[in-house]
């Protein structure tokens, strides 16, 4: 058996309601002085509310960093790690979407360590102290809460990552009620998101290991379980809370088994037409299904059960399709938008998406297909419903 290591997120409290047991988990660090990252959207959705009552009450000195976006810049995550210092933080708390939770992550570094941002872009390189951390998904999506990655968008509209083990919370707090007001749009975008980590972390060519194959297996059969259902009737509190550990688990997974060219392909849609993630993975994730498929094969045929029971007897290559048509199936079920042209693309834009996305080397080498430049141009031009040039 090849060697590997797994590292998550070492508390899990999962639990409607949840987010009145935070004044618990703060006190454990001895914080008086919290920061709370989110966004306009989420806390003018009053879904901070409960948590900002409950810290005030338990006499917590409460700030708000409100000022993330989709896709953080740069310049936002600096202003919230400059926030964090001058209101002397000694806890940072996020409630939000990935996008808060990356950026909360951040924070806490930046916060306590003397590394500039652009230093600690890649893999490993932040090295230094962190404010504690807890994180609470707003959206069953990203998994952030339990990886130690934090996606960034350059001044030059470029994705980046930072990765590292210090970016690991130290809770996840999984509360299903907060999802229960999410439009349908954005329900289907997040659990096919999910569903994405979990098979490329399946089929990940670096780094997949028995743990991480568990986790995704058992995370694609409850996000496949309860998106339509999640989609359909929005206040089911069991879909909900299926759809909320099911992304955790996907996270759990691809934070040990990386991602790969779905999301290489994503990045650039949604740093150049600021598109949300979730729904950029789900624009792109036929084409590079279809073209992963004479390599990844075995691999989509030992997930096929899990979406299709009846492929459970069928001959590899027949199960492997059937993998793709369940997949394409939920997509259409979920009204997931089928075309680029949905959020703006046209055919002069491919070579540009091409190109960036082939920037993407530190997913594109997990992949279990090689993909080049056409290849990726032919995968947008397909997703636009244009014929490749």
């Amino acid at each position: 058996m090849n060697p590997f290591l797994f590292q998550t997120t070492p508390n899990v409290l999962f639990e409607a309601g949840a987010v009145k047991k935070l004044p618990e988990l703060v006190a454990k660090f001895g914080a008086k002085r919290v920061l709370l990252v989110t966004d306009k959207g989420v806390r003018g959705a009053g879904l901070t509310r409960d948590a900002e009552a409950a810290l005030r009450d338990a006499g917590c000195e409460l700030s708000v960093f409100e000022d993330v976006v989709a896709d953080p810049p740069s310049h936002v995550v600096e202003s919230g790690g400059r926030l964090a210092r001058e209101t002397g933080a000694e806890l940072v708390l996020s409630i939000g979407g990935g996008s808060a939770l990356d950026t909360a992550k951040l924070i806490a570094y930046l916060a306590r360590s003397d590394d500039a941002l652009d230093s600690i872009y890649g893999v490993g390189l932040a090295k230094g102290e962190r404010l504690p951390l807890i994180l609470v998904p707003t959206t069953a999506g990203t998994g952030s809460e339990v990886t130690p990655i934090a996606i960034v968008t350059t001044p030059t509209h470029e994705k980046k990552g930072v990765v590292a083990p210090r970016l690991l919370p130290d809770w996840a707090v999984l509360d299903p009620e907060l999802t229960l007001g999410l439009p349908a749009h954005v329900t289907a975008a997040t659990g096919i998101d999910a569903m994405v980590h979990a098979i490329e972390a399946y089929t990940s060519r670096h780094k997949k290991n028995p743990i991480s194959d568990g986790l995704a297996r058992q995370a694609l059969a409850l996000l496949a379980d309860n998106i339509r259902t999640a989609c359909s009737d929005g206040r089911n509190v069991e879909s909900r809370s299926g759809m909320l550990l099911g992304s955790m688990l996907a996270g759990m997974a691809f934070a040990n088994a990386p991602v790969a060219a779905v999301h290489a392909l994503a990045y650039p849609i949604g740093a150049i037409f600021h598109v949300p993630h979730g729904l950029s993975n789900a624009l792109v994730l036929m084409g590079v299904l279809r073209f992963n498929l004479p390599e990844a094969r075995g691999l989509y045929a030992e997930l096929a059960p899990i979406l299709d029971p009846a492929a459970r007897d069928l001959p590899e290559a027949e199960a492997a399709q059937a993998f793709v048509t369940a997949l394409d199936a939920i997509c259409r079920d979920c009204k997931v938008p089928a075309s680029l042209s949905a959020v703006g693309v046209k055919v002069s834009d491919l070579a540009r998406l091409a190109e960036d996305a082939m920037k993407q080397t530190r997913l594109l080498v997990n992949n279990p297909r090689e993909v080049t430049y056409a290849d990726a141009h032919a995968i947008y031009a397909e997703a636009l419903g244009a014929a490749a040039a």
